[in-house]
């Protein structure tokens, strides 16, 4: 069921988008493992990181989640996530590593308990665990375009960083996946 459209369904995934300029940076990346390696297949989604593996719901249910969705972001703090070269899981996804994992982690934890609590996600449903990345390509590259394509990509440099201020609800449309909306955090200090 190609973007969940039967029967009223809707695929959906949860994750955190960086901004434009790096967005567009990781899609210059995308399109030139598209171009050489012919992996594409990253490209039919904005740069992100993965919270909550894709879902089908409802569309009448989109309401529930944006609720659930909009009070889970209000409750927490904006960290950053910084951005260190390439890493791979060999042999057919490359990605753009994280240096820290723990907040994403942690947020990721958080997000879990709400979605099994709030929104009764099934413990299948839910991911058990996040490995955080940025994927440039994935899917459609062969082993064989992987074996071509790491060891050249391997050693560039990616050094950039992004505040991390809210959570994104990202929608199926049948042919890509397009940012629905956005959930923004909390901005207040602790100390307040």
């Amino acid at each position: 069921m190609k973007g969940g459209n039967e029967q009223g369904l809707a695929l959906y995934f949860i994750a955190l988008i960086p901004h434009k300029e790096l967005r567009d940076e990781i899609r210059a990346i995308k399109e030139r493992m598209r171009d050489r390696y012919g992996a594409g297949h990253a490209l039919k989604s904005p740069a992100h990181v993965t919270l909550q593996k894709p879902f089908k719901r409802s569309i009448k249910a989109e309401e529930a989640i944006s609720e659930a969705l909009r009070e889970f972001a209000l409750k927490e703090k904006p960290f950053t996530v910084d951005l260190d070269g390439f890493g791979a899981f060999a042999p057919r996804v490359i990605y753009v590593r994280i240096r820290d994992h723990r907040p994403v982690i942690q947020l990721h934890s958080r997000l879990k308990e709400m979605l099994i609590t709030k929104l009764m996600f099934l413990p299948g449903e839910v991911m058990d665990d996040v490995q955080p990345h940025i994927t440039v390509a994935t899917r459609d590259l062969t082993k064989k375009a992987f074996s071509e394509a790491w060891p050249e990509i391997q050693n560039e440099r990616i050094i950039s960083s992004f505040n991390v201020n809210r959570i994104t609800l990202l929608r199926h449309t049948g042919i890509m996946w397009e940012i629905l909306n956005d959930y923004y955090f909390s901005e207040m200090d602790e100390a307040k």
